[in-house]
């Protein structure tokens, strides 16, 4: 990490001070276990950033924490919405891990809680602005399941911002059961179902945890809260809540329907958005609603063909930092076997040194949409996929895949034949 430097004094800053030539690195923001935030200047268009910095030498020896951060860069990619913090890159050195980040000057919403009780109508804004946050991440397919006052951040205007995404789910998560099942979460804010350890539904754990904010932005104090962590436990199964005074009867009608122990009645998102004591000051604001398109972190292969998603280790590999796939090795975790390479060449040609490459093998070729081609070789019962993306004018990605046969008929094929051939120039 280069070493902390003062951006704002206007002195030319030294190279030892300049993140792969685009990000100025200054003032420490922020310091955990396993990271560190700093402020950064884009050196070009001078746009602040923070830069979330994780020692790699840390992660490998903590699986959890790999799995958390590799999850939240895939979850934060798919992310573009005016209430949620927004990742921009994520770089790498042979030490170092770094998340350029949105920089929000305004802290955190706990700090504006633990000075005091908000109004009725300061809560409403930030609830509002969270619902409409949660409710486009579970469009999303995203659960964030770690929802509290100190993971919601508020930036110099006013406007409420989600971050911390590192416990977050996917659908892909969800079980045949159509439930999560990990238990996760900050004690206070977690939902009675997922005490049972039987699963969950993500958007109704979510909503709970909602529900659980709402209360202390308005009450000034937790809910559900004991020194004794189990009889605490005991409060959130049985919903063992006392209303605050001065909370009006809708504000206690809309909290009793987000904190209903029962998920299967518990509110739901278009519920919320229909609830008297939400839509006022609304003025017609459509919620959960992307304002933006995930440009940076969608690759076209053609002019005119759909855009196709690479995951962040994709951006990884072609940005100026170091290839981080093989770091996290589980991203290509598949059923089959397969890899993703990186090639100078146009696409045409791509596919052309394939087809060359096994002319003389009695195998079936079968182009697919845009460029693609599945190679069948039906007397093993073997078939290798290959998809080609493409990501400059000079450089592609070529995903293969393979079903059928085994590792040897793979590395025959893929590995002794196909890929040196796409890399011979």
């Amino acid at each position: 990490m280069p070493e902390v430097g003062n951006i704002a004094t206007g002195i030319q800053p030294s190279p030892a001070n300049i993140l792969f030539g685009k990000y100025e690195i200054g003032k420490l923001l922020g310091c955990g276990a396993f990271a560190k935030v700093y402020h950064a200047r884009d050196v070009v268009t001078g746009q602040s950033h923070a830069v979330k910095v994780f020692n790699k030498q840390k992660i490998t020896n903590n699986a959890n924490l790999m799995s958390n951060i590799e999850r939240e860069i895939d979850i934060m990619r798919r992310l573009r919405h005016p209430n949620i913090v927004r990742l921009y890159e994520v770089l790498a050195t042979k030490t170092k891990i770094y998340f350029v980040m949105e920089l929000v000057k305004g802290g955190e919403l706990f700090a504006k809680v633990a000075k005091t009780r908000l109004s009725e109508s300061q809560s409403r804004k930030y609830f509002q602005q969270l619902i409409s946050a949660i409710g486009y991440c579970h469009s999303r397919g995203v659960y964030h399941r770690d929802l509290k006052p100190e993971n919601l951040l508020i930036d110099e205007n006013g406007n409420l911002k989600v971050s911390d995404f590192g416990l977050s789910a996917l659908t892909g998560q969800i079980r045949d059961d159509g439930l999560l099942h990990t238990l996760c979460g900050t004690p206070a804010y977690v939902a009675p179902e997922i005490l049972t350890k039987r699963g969950y539904n993500g958007s109704k754990a979510d909503l709970w945890s909602c529900g659980v904010i709402l209360f202390v932005l308005t009450a000034g104090y937790l809910p559900f809260n004991d020194p004794n962590l189990m009889n605490m436990y005991k409060k959130i199964y049985r919903g063992d809540y006392q209303f605050a005074k001065w909370m009006s009867s809708d504000l206690r009608r809309l909290l009793a329907r987000l904190l209903d122990t029962n998920p299967a009645t518990r509110i739901t998102i278009d519920e919320i958005t229909s609830n008297p004591w939400f839509k006022k000051g609304s003025k017609g604001t459509k919620f959960y609603e992307c304002e933006c398109e995930d440009e940076e972190f969608l690759v076209k292969p053609e002019q005119n063909a759909n855009p196709t998603p690479l995951n962040a280790f994709d951006i990884i590999s072609f940005s100026s930092g170091l290839n981080l796939s093989p770091f996290f090795d589980n991203t290509y975790n598949m059923p089959h076997r397969g890899e993703k390479l990186v090639v100078a060449r146009s696409p045409e040609e791509v596919i052309d040194k394939i087809q060359e490459s096994v002319k003389e093998e009695n195998v079936l070729i079968k182009k697919r949409k845009d460029w693609g081609v599945e190679l069948v070789w039906q007397n093993r019962k073997f078939v290798i996929g290959l998809e080609v993306f493409r990501l400059t004018e000079q450089v592609v990605v070529v995903e293969v895949r393979s079903r059928g046969g085994g590792a040897e008929l793979y590395d025959e094929f893929w590995k002794n034949r196909i890929k040196p051939g796409l890399l011979d120039q």
